[in-house]
This record gives C-alpha cells, sequence and structure tokens, in this order.
C-alpha cells in the first residue's frame, strides 16, 4: 500500500504482511462496528475483539479511537476516488463518466453500507473532516465539469461548483433509498431515470 495521506494517522506502517493484514482486520472491524453502533456507542474493545486481535495490538497502530476514525474515513475517500478513476478513465464522453461514476458509486455504497452513517456522523465528531471528505471530492469533480463544458458538453451557464454539488446530492439520496433503505443494490431501471434526468438538464446543450 502507499503512502496515502490517511496514513499521517498512523503510529507506525506496517512493515510485514502479517502487520498489513492485521491493521486490515481493524479497519474492516471499525467499518462494521462505527456503521452498525455508531462511533460513540463504539469501544476500542469492541474494535479489537472484532478483529480478533489484543487491546494492546490496536495501540501499535492507533493513539486513539479518534485517530483510527479519521484513518477510515480518509481511506474510504481514497478508495472511492480511486475505483472511480478506473472506472471511467476510458470512457470517451463527459456523459459516459457521468453513467459509470454513477454505477461505480452505487457499487461501493453496496459493498460499504456502513459509508452512509460513518460519514455523516464525521460531521459531530470531527466536522473539518466532515468537510474535507465531500469537499475535496467536489472540487475535483467541478474541474471534471468544467473540461466538459470547454468541451461543449455539459451546458456553460451552469456553475461547475453547483453542478458537481447537485450530482453529489443525487448519488446520495438515490443510493440512501434503493440500498440502505430498501437494503438492496440500486435497480438499472432506476440509473437508467437518474441519466435521462441529468441528460435533459446540465447535458441539454
Amino acid at each position: 500500500m502507499n503512502q496515502n495521506k490517511y496514513n499521517e494517522e498512523l503510529l507506525s506502517f506496517p512493515k510485514t504482511r502479517r502487520g498489513e493484514e492485521t491493521l486490515e482486520k481493524i479497519t474492516n472491524s471499525a467499518e462494521q462496528l462505527f456503521g452498525s453502533k455508531g462511533y460513540t456507542n463504539t469501544s476500542i474493545n469492541d474494535i479489537a475483539g472484532g478483529a480478533d486481535v489484543a487491546p494492546g495490538t490496536f495501540y501499535i497502530y492507533f493513539k486513539d479511537k479518534l485517530s483510527l476514525f479519521r484513518y477510515l474515513v480518509n481511506k474510504l475517500e481514497f478508495t472511492l476516488r480511486k475505483e472511480l478513476s478506473v472506472a471511467i478513465k476510458d470512457c470517451e464522453s463527459r456523459f459516459d463518466q457521468e453513467y459509470f461514476g454513477f454505477r461505480t458509486f452505487f457499487s461501493f455504497l453496496n459493498r460499504h453500507r456502513g459509508l452512509f452513517k460513518i460519514i455523516w456522523e464525521a460531521q459531530f465528531v470531527d466536522p473539518d473532516l466532515f468537510k474535507n471528505y465531500y469537499e475535496t471530492i467536489a472540487i475535483s469533480y467541478a474541474r471534471r465539469i468544467k473540461a466538459a463544458q470547454e468541451n461543449g458538453e455539459i451546458r456553460k451557464n451552469i456553475d461547475p461548483a453547483v453542478a458537481a454539488y447537485s450530482f453529489l446530492g443525487i448519488c446520495n439520496f438515490i443510493g440512501l433509498k434503493w440500498i440502505i433503505f430498501d437494503d438492496k443494490p440500486v435497480p438499472d431501471e432506476v440509473l437508467r431515470d437518474v441519466m435521462s434526468i441529468i441528460k435533459d438538464g446540465a447535458f441539454s446543450v
């Protein structure tokens, strides 16, 4: 694993495969518990127990629960952005990038169902972390939208930041409805309707 920004929260970076596996077990346990019980109701002992490691092992990697929470939020953001980048890299149009980006996000959310609770709880646990999570994604998103405007693919009379946050809102609430509320993957016909709304709005040039 490369040294990414989320690794700044680590007290020690694993130097062996076994160490990497232990760290992954701890973070997987935290993701499941933070997503189901919430940050406040999850203890370090809970996380260690879920990872099948001694509580002392936790402190090899993190100084406290908050450091682990920050690490997890930033790691989820990094992993999501990486998957999105791979999904859209061969797309020939911005509209295709939106389609595969939305589909990839819904797939990611389906595999990380605690993501909503973890991210939205961050606004109370660490407001700056919550703000940075969405702003980092939105700034990158807006740059891509602006490039598409310059190429004539998206209407130029739309503020790229407004479009970015609007599209993020669609992603979040469509995912919330079908994956979280209805407990099932987002159906293909729903994604088609989402893309129709986007095409007739922002892409109607």
